[in-house]
């Protein structure tokens, strides 16, 4: 079965054969959109509840980015691809977004994937191949003319704004719909919006409807993305008068200025991508240059070849960096950047230079860069290129090569920044033998280690508690073995809990009084002077210490307030306001904070 073309402008888009053709599309569509919002809301559940599959980060978590790509790629797809062409590309990019998924996760330890960065890079990434699928798919070859790449790229881009714009303002329809019907004491539109296994897939079926909407309506589609074009067009102008007048400012400036500024090569890039999107938007399709006005095609032409000088001062900059202190992982991505841009500043300029009709080369410059740009965040996303792999190599050959003393090495950035590799790496370091400087290099190698292991949330053993906490009040008294004993791991991820009870290392003071009356000591703990959290433990009838309440945060560190608890200055108050019982239940009510001043005064 062939690949249906785009549907093209017809004289009456809305006719009733349009409507009997897309109708199956359509469906389907809405039925994706439907199990999307489904699917996440069930995800969201697993990750409140911590039950499966959120408790295996290798499955949940490129579940969830599969949740959200997937069914973008599927709606985007349906109509456009033929039934087998659709299932093999939504398979191939479901394993290489769950293949990246799995493998960020392996890089950086389960307890601290980092999907939101590999979300934001997935995001262009499958734009770009979902418009080289579309666009070959409409031509019917592998490598399909550059008016097809321009066409379903800027659809593409206009139906996803749109789509996410649609779905914001029928969110906030609902909500106004919602307050309308509270009027007249009608909740139940109220209720459903507050239920997310109600709102998620109402608003991902809204976010199909769109799509599909803006898909069999290719004229506003089209209408939307010229004006944005012209528009864009004639900034560029401006854009190319302000860098050619920084260009030539430069032999008077120097470079040094801008080395010093610690951040040039990323503004020289970003203005080089600035200029690839004006210049683009003035050639648009390549079929325009003879309706273009003199004056952009003009500045386009100059345009063209300002990338070049910027991408190469970029480079140098970088290069400077690079032989001074070595790849990083920043610098390694900075390079990457910088190939992207010398793909469009050699191609641009080349196009500027050539005869012919205007800017022609342009369009296949842009083809071939976008499949680099593919093949570029495939390789850094990927064991092929990881930044923190090759940054965790080149320092350590610098290091071995004798480039990098032992003094100057840095071992903290092994352990932050070099990931699993990193951490393997001062493995390796504890381990070293041989050369002059072997036993402090073992010993700066192991503290950083065992700073990562300081540093890391696990319960502390009641010899740790024991060691940690130091009773100010009643001199000589101790804490109860109950307390001691118990697991408080569950606190491992509660950072309002004093630290004492969490890290090891880490000090407190406890005050044993009898809040209750009951007779029984409850022990109330302050972070050391320089914290700020505090918590009241009382023990049940289980014989297990639960958090009663705390002191605000301000006074933990107020010196006199505990001078006055160690020497047991203090006197315990019925509350001024009793708690309230409601049909059976009791309800606190919250006291208003008394303002600090009047409890911790100036010394």
């Amino acid at each position: 079965m062939q690949d249906k073309p785009m549907q093209q402008d017809a004289p009456h888009d809305n006719s009733l054969l349009d409507a009997a053709v897309t109708m199956p599309v359509a469906l389907a569509r809405l039925a994706v959109g439907l199990l999307m919002g489904a699917l996440l809301y069930f995800l969201y559940r697993a990750d409140q509840a911590r039950a499966w599959p959120s408790t295996d980060p290798y499955l949940f978590s490129p579940l969830v980015l599969l949740a959200i790509l997937l069914p973008v790629l599927l709606i985007s797809s349906l109509g456009h691809l033929a039934p087998s062409r659709c299932a093999v590309w939504i398979g191939a990019a479901g394993l290489i977004a769950a293949g990246l998924s799995v493998y960020r996760i392996w890089r950086v330890a389960p307890q601290a994937e980092q999907f939101p960065l590999l979300f934001v890079v997935c995001v262009p990434g499958f734009f770009i191949a979902q418009a080289l699928v579309l666009a070959g798919a409409q031509d019917g070859r592998r490598i399909a003319r550059y008016p097809a790449y321009f066409e379903a790229a800027w659809k593409l881009a206009i139906q996803l704004l749109f789509s996410c714009l649609f779905v914001g303002v029928l969110w906030l329809v609902l909500q106004l719909g919602a307050a309308l019907f509270m009027l007249v004491k009608l909740d139940v539109l109220k209720i459903l919006l507050d239920k997310l296994w109600f709102t998620m897939p109402v608003l991902g079926f809204a976010f199909a409807a769109a799509m599909h909407l803006s898909d069999v309506r290719p004229a506003i589609v089209r209408g939307i993305r010229t004006l944005l074009l012209v528009l864009l067009s004639w900034i560029l102008p401006v854009a190319a008068l302000m860098v050619a007048g920084f260009m030539l400012s430069l032999p008077f400036t120097g470079l040094a200025i801008l080395w010093a500024t610690r951040h040039a090569a990323a503004v020289l890039l970003g203005t080089s991508a600035v200029l690839v999107v004006l210049i683009n938007a003035a050639f648009q399709s390549g079929e325009v240059s003879a309706s273009v006005a003199r004056l952009v095609g003009v500045s386009a032409r100059l345009a063209a070849l300002l990338p070049l000088p910027l991408t190469a001062i970029a480079a140098y900059a970088l290069g400077v960096r690079v032989h001074s202190h070595g790849w990083s992982a920043d610098r390694i991505a900075g390079a990457a950047c910088v190939l992207v841009a010398a793909c469009y500043a050699l191609g641009y300029a080349w196009a500027a230079r050539r005869r012919g009709p205007w800017l022609a080369g342009i369009a296949g410059v842009n083809v071939a860069t976008a499949f680099v740009i593919l093949a570029v965040l495939l390789a850094l996303f990927s064991p092929l290129a990881d930044p923190a792999r090759l940054a965790v190599d080149d320092q350590m050959a610098r290091f071995d090569a004798g480039k990098v003393g032992a003094d100057k090495f840095d071992f903290d950035y092994l352990r932050h920044e070099g990931a699993r590799y990193g951490r393997a790496a001062l493995l390796t370091l504890t381990k070293r033998a041989a050369g002059a400087d072997a036993a402090r290099i073992r010993a700066r190698a192991s503290a950083a280690l065992n700073d990562e292991a300081r540093s890391a949330l696990v319960a502390a053993a009641p010899s740790d508690i024991a060691a940690n906490i130091t009773v100010r009040w009643p001199a000589g008294a101790r804490l109860p073995d109950s307390f001691l004993r118990q697991d408080w791991s569950p606190l491992s991820q509660q950072w309002e809990a004093p630290a004492c009870l969490r890290l090891s290392a880490s000090l407190c003071d406890a005050y044993l009084m009898d809040v209750g009356g009951d007779g029984k000591a409850e022990v109330l703990l302050l972070d050391g002077p320089s914290g700020t959290r505090s918590m009241l433990f009382a023990e049940g009838a289980d014989g297990l210490w639960s958090g009663l309440g705390k002191l605000p945060d301000e006074l933990v560190q107020c010196a006199s307030l505990r001078r006055k608890l160690a020497g047991g200055d203090y006197q315990l108050l019925a509350p001024r306001v009793k708690d309230l019982q409601v049909g059976g239940r009791r309800i606190a009510v919250q006291a208003l904070q008394q303002a600090p001043a009047s409890v911790c005064p100036k010394q």
